[in-house]
């Protein structure tokens, strides 16, 4: 009522093994629950109204320990370990208190016995992790979710129903109603129910039927939020006519209230009846009203008002609104400066100017052998800059570095080149840091005793990293390879007794071995190649030379005709050189050619018949 801090617990690991999820325990935890009692789920919501008998809080954590916690005692009561070995996302209470069920990100849930703080079963709930779970009101049954949710029998462990479920994993998961809303047939305590689901990244918070059949899987309808929702809480309905109301916070920080009778399918998603927003009245100092956000909401006993939790978040304020749904948008006006009394100390600076004398000379750090012009301060005045007021801003790290009036282009490093102590410095400084430009710099360094001497004075521990950075190198191009066996030359006969000692050694150099494996493995063929490439290049060459050569014309430029040859010469070939000589003058070219092929016939013909040794000698 007061907004004000009741209690506050901080585990003993709360940086290593942080809190994810709480429960809160039903009234009854210690005595076993009456049968008449309300069968309803207690939430989280509830915690401002309820009685002292409300103790126990069911934490789970980071680590995949769950934490039971007595707020009355203010002590921890029990931790249960040996179930999950990932982190836990939900953690619900069973009706009859002894039972707690947590899911976790290792995709198993897991049924608690709180009293003898043991695992009483262990399955695996989904192929991802599983985010969220909701028990039934009448406790026989629970819904579980990843990203599609599933409907589980307590008793069997077995899956009942299957439903889509969302693209993102589930965030929220409850029951909206606690009868079927026909009345007709006898209700077995699950079939007929509605459930409301919500996931992250999701802007629209889906409703689920649970039907007697196995064939519909998807959502009956759905209510559209203006950003992922953060917080749900809900009414729920037991009569028939009743509507079914839902307080929706969202990361935007705005509640959307909707209310609706749910009968079944509805194809659109439903918008909003009423939007509520808070914000600044901004009438002092600032003119313009800033939003505050809105961080939870719950439903009263009554139906009828909310409890709205809004600010900052360690120092919440808690306010009890009664709704009116006839407006669509609400902005509720409330001045959180004058409730919230965080006090912010005026930042004064440590710094003291000292008074220097005009005679004293002062050694300022920065690059050696650059010379300051120092400006002796006046006393007074120094020393009331010192004091910075609140308002006035700090000098920049530039400007300051601009009074100290260092001349860079007048320093000069001796000898120009860095020498192979500034080597080493630079190449531990590129292993730490990682930096590339550095490490190129160092290590594109052709000169052996330049190399030998960085490697020899560089300290033992950055021997190693060195060796990976060369085994990374080595893979690149053959270029920078040739450079890098250099390198390791000078590592391994200058630091070969270091790298004796470590045991792990044939770990850290397997992939460098493998490396030069294949690159000698591949050397024989590679030698085989160039052989032969070698050989085709040289013949490629030399055929080349043979095409420059000017070619010989090879037709003949005198003809010499025998007697003998041309009465034995057919009739078309006498026909031919009649033809010939009437046109002696126009085609020289084509009757070289005729008598050519004359010759060839002659010889074909003589070479065959005449074995006569006039014939031969004539021939001859």
């Amino acid at each position: 009522a007061s907004s004000r801090l009741q209690h506050e617990y901080v585990p003993s690991a709360h940086l290593s093994a942080a809190c994810t999820c709480l429960a809160w325990a039903p009234v009854g935890a210690r005595q076993p629950p009456s049968k008449d009692g309300p069968q309803r789920k207690k939430r989280k919501s509830e915690v401002g109204e309820v009685d002292k008998q409300l103790d126990i809080l069911a934490i789970g954590t980071a680590v995949g320990s769950i934490l039971l916690y007595s707020t009355v005692k203010g002590e921890l009561q029990s931790k249960l370990d040996g179930g999950h070995d990932s982190r836990i996302n939900c953690v619900r209470w069973h009706q009859d208190s002894c039972c707690l069920y947590s899911c976790s990100d290792d995709k198993h849930i897991v049924e608690w016995n709180t009293q003898t703080c043991k695992v009483k079963c262990k399955w695996k709930g989904d192929n991802s992790s599983v985010t969220c779970l909701c028990i039934s009101p009448d406790g026989k049954m629970l819904l579980s979710a990843g990203r599609t949710i599933k409907l589980w029998d307590l008793e069997t462990k077995e899956v009942y129903r299957h439903f889509t479920g969302h693209a993102t994993s589930v965030s929220s998961l409850m029951f909206t109603t606690v009868k079927p809303m026909n009345e007709s047939k006898p209700f077995d305590g699950i079939t007929g129910l509605y459930f409301l689901s919500g996931a992250i990244h999701d802007r629209l918070l889906s409703v689920w039927y649970i039907r007697s059949d196995r064939k519909e899987k998807n959502a009956v309808m759905s209510f559209t939020v203006t950003d992922e929702p953060t917080f749900v809480d809900l009414t729920v309905s037991e009569v028939k006519e009743e509507p079914v109301k839902l307080a929706v916070v969202c990361r935007d920080g705005q509640l959307h209230i909707f209310e609706h009778i749910l009968n079944g399918y509805c194809k659109k998603p439903l918008t909003s009846n009423c939007t509520i927003q808070i914000a600044t009245p901004g009438n002092d100092g600032d003119s313009t009203p800033k939003p505050v956000p809105i961080l939870a909401a719950a439903f009263c006993t009554d139906k009828q008002s909310l409890l709205l939790v809004y600010g900052n978040t360690l120092q919440p304020i808690i306010e009890k609104v009664s709704l009116n749904t006839s407006e669509s948008h609400i902005c509720l006006v409330r001045d959180i400066q004058k409730v919230l009394s965080l006090k912010t100390d005026a930042a004064l600076t440590k710094v003291k100017t000292p008074v220097v004398n005009s005679d004293t000379k002062v050694l300022v750090p920065g690059i050696p052998g650059h010379s300051t012009a120092l400006k002796t301060p006046a006393s007074g005045k120094e020393k009331k800059k010192s004091k910075r007021k609140p308002g006035e801003t700090e000098e920049s790290i530039e400007e300051r570095l601009g009074a100290l009036d260092i001349d860079v282009s007048k320093v000069k490093t001796p000898g120009g080149l860095p020498q192979t102590d500034s080597f080493a410095v630079l190449l531990v400084q590129g292993l730490e840091s990682n930096d590339a430009e550095i490490l190129n710099k160092v290590l594109n360094t052709r000169k052996e005793n330049i190399v030998k001497n960085t490697v020899a004075r560089m300290p033992i521990h950055a021997v190693i990293p060195l060796l990976h950075e060369l085994t990374k190198r080595l893979q690149g191009n053959p270029y920078s390879a040739s450079l890098m066996v250099r390198w390791l030359k000078s590592v391994f006969t200058l630091h070969a007794s270091y790298l004796s000692t470590l045991p792990d050694l044939i770990p850290q150099l397997g992939m460098l071995y493998q490396l030069m494996e294949s690159r000698v493995k591949t050397l024989q063929k590679l030698c085989r190649l160039h052989g032969r490439l070698f050989i085709l290049v040289t013949q490629v060459a030399a055929s080349q030379t043979v095409q420059d050569v000017p070619e010989v014309n090879q037709t003949a430029k005198l003809v010499y005709e025998d007697d003998s040859s041309e009465e034995e010469g057919s009739d078309d070939e006498m026909i031919a050189d009649k033809d010939s000589d009437e046109n002696w003058d126009e085609d020289e070219e084509k009757e070289e050619q005729s008598d050519e092929q004359d010759m060839t016939v002659e010889k074909e013909i003589n070479g065959d018949s005449d074995l006569e040794p006039e014939n031969e000698s004539e021939e001859e």
